[in-house]
């Protein structure tokens, strides 16, 4: 990294190669040398910019989760259409291929969830602002008459992030016939039930 940098983009260098760190050794796996490494820099020059290596590695799976919710969040909000909301928000939620590096960083996350509770924080928190996204999108669409839930809106918002993770995780690990195209479909089979809407006018 160049010596001109600030202080605040040597920081974020650090936790993007703490990611790469993270996704090559795994969550368990990786030592303060592994991050120099990909970072270019000297234990020392690490530890200088992050004194506490596991302050480097929360932030490093923080960033990572950034695209499964602000981004989808930013990104809905330049529709008006709840039916364009939830298409985008469903489509926007998958890997785009089994090597996705912030899917697999979420997976790594996922494993050491069970051994370390600030992991498992992070986890919970990603997961409960992603059912109040897709519960505020329904209770739009519904209140304006353009979906017919047929149950309450928590509940399906928590079994569309749930299936957003299970077929997340079928396309990481390769499964023959359900790539991104085939899980959105498969969980957009679902919206359309629960919604009472062919979810047809965001194409």
């Amino acid at each position: 990294m160049s010596s001109r940098k600030s202080r605040a983009d040597r920081r974020v260098d650090l936790i993007e190669a703490a990611r790469r760190a993270i996704l090559r050794h795994g969550t368990q796996g990786v030592h303060l040398n592994h991050v120099a490494e990909e970072a270019g820099l000297s234990s020392g020059a690490v530890l200088y910019h992050y004194p506490d290596l596991s302050e480097l590695l929360v932030e490093a799976h923080h960033a990572g989760m950034e695209r499964f919710y602000e981004l989808r969040v930013k990104r809905i909000a330049r529709s008006s259409d709840p039916v364009e909301k939830l298409v985008v928000t469903i489509r926007t939620g998958l890997p785009v291929g089994p090597d996705d590096p912030g899917v697999r960083l979420l997976n790594e996350l996922g494993g050491a969830a069970a051994r370390n509770r600030v992991y498992a924080v992070l986890l919970t928190t990603l997961y409960d602002r992603q059912v109040a996204m897709y519960q505020s999108i329904l209770d739009t669409g519904a209140a304006l008459g353009v979906f017919t839930l047929v149950g309450d809106s928590l509940t399906i918002s928590r079994n569309l992030v749930a299936l957003e993770d299970a077929y997340g995780y079928r396309i990481t690990a390769r499964h023959p016939v359900i790539g991104p195209d085939e899980a959105a479909e498969l969980i957009m089979s679902y919206a359309r039930t629960v919604t009472g809407n062919t979810l047809e006018s965001a194409h």
